[in-house]
């Protein structure tokens, strides 16, 4: 069961449920499932992150899932796996630790176009959150992950990433930043830059609706190019369903380098 009443998994808020807010998010869930009947890989985790955490002494689970309908079947580099029709599953299993940390641990797995399943490697991660009003107001954090991955999925194996995480709520609004700074830690290399954005409306205590933006920005000495990098818009629902948590959406590559189309959808249980 959920630790709060309010997705996605482990954020806070409140408000009230109407017959129209329940419809309306009900109608979102249709249009996205009817929109997937119809380029770089995408990665094994595709959310931006908040303020929310597990409370102290307390396990979780979150399942990503993630699969590119319509994108590139070219290898971006020697070794790796074209993203087109793979289908990928990303347990991550979390504890809180106190209130404002929590650590993590992600098992990548994928099933590739042909059917074959693939262990892709694993990633630990901490995460901050300093303290402030869970309520309304601005919050801030960082997000720190140290990965083993496949050379299929990762040019270089052996990655680091830093998160830095910004965001403000209101009663009906949640606005959030993240920048990520992502290196090998194999070999000397160069730090690349990517910026994720959320803005997410509060239907009711259980229902969000929103755009989340994924944009590849290049190498950090040498930021832009922008034309030849993934940037991928996502139409995104965040619904607490009661036994778990959910976040779901459609992403629309933007770009040449883009997958043109994936869904994702993040589902979390509380222990």
């Amino acid at each position: 069961m959920p630790d709060e009443p309010y997705p996605p998994a482990r954020q806070r808020a409140g408000g009230t449920t109407t017959g129209a807010t329940r419809a309306a998010a009900r109608a979102l869930a249709v249009w996205l499932a009817l929109a997937c009947a119809g380029a770089s890989a995408a990665p094994e985790e595709i959310q931006v992150y908040i303020d929310d955490l597990t409370r102290p002494g307390r396990f979780g689970l979150d399942v990503h899932n993630n699969y590119v309908f319509s994108g590139s079947g070219t290898p971006a580099y020697a070794g790796a796996q074209p993203p087109v029709h793979v289908y990928r599953l990303t347990p991550e299993f979390y504890y809180g630790l106190n209130d404002s940390i929590e650590l993590g641990l992600y098992l990548l797995g994928a099933r590739r176009a042909g059917g074959d399943a693939d262990f892709d490697g694993a990633k630990l991660r901490f995460k901050y959150v300093a303290p402030h009003d869970a309520a309304e107001g601005a919050f801030w954090g960082t997000n720190v992950e140290l990965g083993d991955t496949a050379h299929r999925v990762s040019e270089n194996p052996y990655n680091l990433e830093l998160k830095g995480i910004y965001g403000y709520r209101s009663e009906r609004w949640l606005l959030a930043v993240n920048g990520n700074f992502d290196r090998s830690v194999a070999a000397p290399a160069p730090w690349t830059f990517e910026l994720d954005s959320k803005a997410a409306l509060r239907l009711s205590e259980r229902y969000q609706i929103g755009l989340e933006s994924y944009n590849e920005l290049g190498l950090l000495h040498d930021l832009g190019h922008l034309g030849r990098l993934s940037q991928t818009l996502y139409g995104v629902l965040d619904a607490d369903l009661g036994f778990t948590d959910l976040n779901a959406g459609l992403g629309r590559g933007l770009t040449g380098a883009s997958d043109r189309w994936t869904l994702k959808f993040i589902l979390g249980f509380h222990f």
